[in-house]
């Protein structure tokens, strides 16, 4: 797969020298931030409806932080009921992947992990098990994988369900250093915000993320374009 066959809203891969995808540069600065500071690098990435933006962040932030020479990263598809990650970088559907290493134990991490062209970080699908959902992100296994995928990688990015709708991205916080909120701004109510808010413990949220924010970054956004590459 190249940059052409590539979602071109992924803009860390397909154009990383555009101002467009300057704009993941703050929340990878905070990621780095809570890593070296607060020792914090299992972030789940969520948002508090569908459409938010939440998988379009995940693979943006992971692409980003991913460019630093000899950084390890890794993005779990952690959305069971629509599994999105996999179907962007076209990973068939039914590849074993996350449910798979929680619920039967059979498959060690690295040997379910993708590496999609031209990411240069990898990707774990997924997959699928006849457990509920719940039962997945209850079990004591996930926390085991995750902090398997810890040991090997510098960032591991979770790409989870909106918060509102069903409860897994809810439970599934429990088992992560920090979660990053992903708002459509403008558009997510602040009703479904707050709703959202309240399912998750105030001190695992480590940032909101307003997606589609046309305001100027800083305030000073239109002074520096012209020092990007147009999108």
């Amino acid at each position: 797969m190249t940059t052409n066959n590539i979602d071109q809203h992924f803009v860390a891969l397909t154009a990383p020298e555009t101002f467009a995808a300057e704009r993941y540069q703050g929340l990878r600065l905070k990621l780095e931030q809570l890593r070296q500071r607060e020792h914090k690098s299992v972030i789940a990435i969520t948002s508090p409806g569908a459409g938010d933006g939440k998988t379009l962040t995940s693979v943006n932030v992971a692409a980003s932080l991913s460019r630093e020479p000899g950084v390890r990263v890794l993005l779990i598809d952690a959305d069971l009921r629509r599994a999105s990650v996999g179907v962007k970088f076209g990973i068939p559907a039914g590849t074993a992947g996350l449910a798979n290493l929680i619920s039967d134990g059979k498959h060690p991490l690295a040997t379910l992990i993708q590496r999609p062209e031209p990411c240069q970080f990898d990707v774990l699908p997924a997959g699928s098990s006849s457990m509920s959902i719940q039962e997945l992100f209850r079990s004591p296994k996930l926390r085991a994988t995750l902090d398997e995928a810890r040991k090997a990688y510098d960032y591991v990015l979770l790409d989870t369900p909106p918060l509102v709708p069903v409860f897994d991205a809810a439970v599934l916080s429990r088992a992560v250093d920090g979660v990053v909120v992903v708002v459509a701004a403008d558009r997510t109510p602040r009703k479904l915000l707050a709703a959202a808010l309240d399912l998750l413990d105030p001190a695992c949220v480590v940032g909101i993320v307003f997606n589609n924010d046309s305001s100027p970054v800083f305030g000073y956004a239109g002074a520096y374009r012209p020092y990007f590459a147009k999108a």
